[in-house]
């Protein structure tokens, strides 16, 4: 159930946390528009048998779907951690305003790290981006889905 004084990165990493208990990796999203969320999703790769079922990749075809628009220009977009370069390109494609992402990812994160999508000439959009809201949370969430695994 969702607490009114949740913000929407708390939400993503409820998202987050109940892709952990379904064997998936916990990554959480939350897209929102003038402060209302419009779309939570949680990674589902194994659930849907598809490599593409990221976190952000899901909540972005709900908000689309939500607003009947391939465009989300005055949206935000709360992730758990740093989108990789496919969901960078989503990110860029949907005009997203805004992205808040918790835990950087240095293996395959696009943004921060690896390709860096964002300051590439051949990207169209480019969102402002704010790291580090709920790192700690995110990463610690991730640390045990990782150890559970070794």
């Amino acid at each position: 159930m969702k607490n009114f004084a949740d913000t929407p990165m708390d939400i993503a990493i409820n998202a987050a946390k109940e892709a952990s208990e379904a064997g998936e990796v916990p990554v959480g999203a939350v897209i929102t528009l003038s402060g209302e969320i419009i779309a939570v999703a949680a990674n589902a790769m194994r659930k849907n048998a598809d490599a593409t079922a990221h976190a952000e990749m899901a909540a972005i075809r709900m908000a689309m779907k939500k607003l009947r628009s391939e465009r989300l220009e005055n949206c935000d977009l709360y992730v758990t951690l740093e989108p990789c370069t496919m969901c960078a390109g989503a990110i860029s494609h949907a005009r997203i305003r805004r992205l808040y992402f918790a835990a950087p990812d240095i293996k395959a994160g696009a943004v921060e790290n690896g390709v860096r999508f964002f300051e590439q000439a051949s990207c169209h959009h480019r969102p402002e981006v704010i790291a580090g809201i709920g790192e700690e949370k995110s990463r610690v969430l991730l640390n045990e889905f990782f150890s559970s695994r070794r």
